[in-house]
């Protein structure tokens, strides 16, 4: 299942986990999260999460050093 990544604060959101401190239960996709569910560590809300595919390709690589 796909992860999710907090833009804020970078946790990510593990389906295989889920969140059991928030009653979210492991299997459940971030899909099917409630859409007041908030990032655990920092409060951002679902909408500021992103796929960690796309969190991964967003931050810039560093040059390479010749």
């Amino acid at each position: 299942m796909q992860k999710y990544i907090c833009k804020t604060c970078g946790y990510v959101y593990d389906p295989a986990v889920g969140d059991p401190d928030s009653g979210i239960e492991p299997g459940i996709p971030f899909d099917s999260l409630p859409d007041d569910w908030v990032c655990p560590e920092c409060g951002t809300p679902k909408s500021d999460f992103e796929p960690e595919d796309v969190a991964a390709t967003a931050v810039p690589l560093p040059e390479p050093v010749a």
